[in-house]
């Protein structure tokens, strides 16, 4: 039986800013609890699920329906830890869209209209979530990681977007060999931190 209530870090209205759907008017919801541990996680507090408040799914909807967008972003942490079917379905019944962005380092559940798969050097997605992923978004830290996002380049569906994101700390330095990168291997696309530039949540 898919939970009925769910560890809410943060949730709010915002727009994305990044990746396929940048610039959409979009409402997250930020879920507590991830085992991944990135060393650069700008949201570490998100980590430990349990000091965070457990919200049920009618709190959660109703909460984001009080906004005119109607596509919800499901993040973390690493949403997957927890079962997200109860949560997806009562979104799409109240008229949302549901993305998820993942690791894929935990058992996939939920209804998605779109996956964007984020994968992680710290603990890899599992072999069965790579060809679900609509969205490939892949944080380069450092030179290494180009040879790294291409070994799931091929895993994902020929139909995935592929899109190479510079790590927020690293930016300056990164950014520069994207664009050197991505016009040498046009199969990628750029995808920036644009919510950090323009100073929204």
């Amino acid at each position: 039986m898919p939970p009925t209530s769910l560890p809410v870090m943060e949730s709010f209205y915002t727009l994305q800013g990044e990746g396929y759907h940048q610039g959409r008017a979009a409402y997250f919801i930020r879920l507590g609890g991830c085992d991944v541990g990135c060393f650069w996680c700008d949201v570490k507090e998100s980590w430990d699920a349990s000091i965070h408040p457990v919200k049920s799914v009618e709190t959660i909807v109703s909460e984001a329906s009080a906004f005119p967008g109607r596509l919800a972003v499901i993040t973390g942490g690493e949403p997957l830890m927890h079962q997200l079917d109860a949560l997806t379905l009562a979104l799409q019944e109240a008229g949302f869209e549901t993305n998820i962005e993942t690791s894929g380092s935990s058992p996939f559940s939920g209804h998605w209209n779109w996956i964007c798969l984020s994968p992680k050097k710290f603990k890899a997605p599992l072999p069965e979530i790579i060809p679900l992923a609509h969205e490939l978004k892949v944080v380069v830290y450092n030179k290494h990681d180009f040879e790294w996002a291409e070994t799931y380049a091929k895993q994902v569906s020929p139909q995935c977007k592929l899109y190479l994101q510079p790590e927020w700390d690293k930016a300056e330095e990164v950014t520069p060999m994207l664009i050197d990168y991505i016009k040498a291997h046009p199969q990628w696309e750029l995808s920036l931190q644009v919510h950090k530039y323009i100073h929204v949540p």
